[in-house]
């Protein structure tokens, strides 16, 4: 069970000397959550269930002492949290920029800015991209310009779950199982944590120790392809699931695409994508025409030169509808 005394280390004035502190008194951690789908809730886990994992980062990165580590992101976030307490465990140095750094830890979003304004202050450097997908456009984009990268997907409450060089392929990360449970990601894991600090809130799991947080997935012959959370659109009277429309519109992709749905007086709401490459239109339109069922096929579509983000680099899709409701797009 979840502690309520449990440290809640991103408010304190040194988050990374809070954990060390708490990991020595074997005090639990309070940690907030993104808020990807709900508002947001705090995650409980023990130190060791960071701890533990360290030892197979370190390895996969090829990090140790002789490394220069850059976490431009706030160390509210669980993941550059972790990012900073992981290179102290390794003895690396913690940089205030690209320049001379060996390793960066990054968003998709942040990369992708990068690459289009800096390249060239990546190069040479492994750079972790975390905290939503990466696609396989903007992996190939980064290798282009020297970038070496990986890839993880995990969860505020279930930690690392899937490791590899972009969102198409990912494998479990050394010590987890995942498994597809009509269509839902199930993890077992020594890194998942106790549960959460509000009383009115409950992880989900099974007598044999799997968890999940509601992402939906497929596992395919050790690979772990990660749709999304699944969140619905009542739309004409049927539900659909946007984490399913977005998993195959980005077959036909280049650029970024997410679905969201706008309210509509007769029907509910009805479902709108919106793409980061104008040029995607054409051929996302024929797609869904002949792939999707009548309910999940787009009815606006959009361009956007952007996606806008919230401070955790996910698709901030509270934004993306005031932007196409409010702003004229639509």
């Amino acid at each position: 069970m979840p502690q309520p005394d449990a440290l809640h280390v991103a408010r304190c004035d040194d988050p990374v000397a809070a954990f060390v502190d708490a990991h020595r008194h074997q005090r639990s951690l309070a940690l907030p959550t993104s808020g990807t789908s709900q508002r947001p809730r705090t995650v409980v886990r023990t130190t060791d269930s960071w701890v533990d994992s360290f030892e197979h980062v370190a390895r996969l990165l090829g990090l140790d002492a002789r490394s220069r580590v850059w976490i431009p992101g706030p160390l509210a976030s669980t993941m550059n949290l972790f990012a900073a307490v992981h290179a102290d465990w390794a003895g690396a140095t913690r940089v205030d920029g690209p320049a001379g750094a060996t390793h960066a830890h990054l968003t998709p979003s942040a990369l992708r800015q990068r690459l289009a304004s800096d390249p060239a202050d990546l190069a040479g450097v492994h750079v972790l991209v975390a905290g939503d997908r990466l696609d396989p456009t903007t992996y190939a984009a980064a290798l282009a310009a020297g970038v070496d990268v990986s890839h993880y997907y995990g969860a505020a409450e279930l930690s690392f779950v899937a490791w590899g060089d972009h969102a198409d392929e990912l494998r479990p990360f050394p010590g987890v199982e995942v498994e597809a449970r009509h269509g839902e990601l199930w993890v077992r894991s020594p890194y998942v944590c106790d549960g959460y600090l509000e009383p009115d809130r409950s992880l989900r799991r099974d007598d044999d120790g799997w968890t999940t947080v509601g992402d939906r997935g497929v596992v395919d012959d050790g690979r772990v392809v990660v749709l999304g959370r699944g969140g619905g659109i009542t739309t004409g009277g049927a539900t659909v699931v946007v984490a399913d429309i977005e998993a195959l519109l980005r077959r036909g992709a280049t650029g970024e695409v997410a679905v969201v749905g706008l309210p509509h007086p007769d029907l509910g709401a009805v479902v709108a994508a919106v793409v980061t490459r104008d040029e995607d239109l054409p051929a996302l339109r024929d797609l869904a025409r002949h792939d999707l069922e009548p309910a999940q096929r787009p009815r606006r579509w959009f361009h956007l030169d952007a996606l806008p983000v919230t401070e955790a680099g996910k698709v901030d899709r509270d934004a993306l509808l005031a932007a196409l409701t409010t702003d004229g797009v639509a």
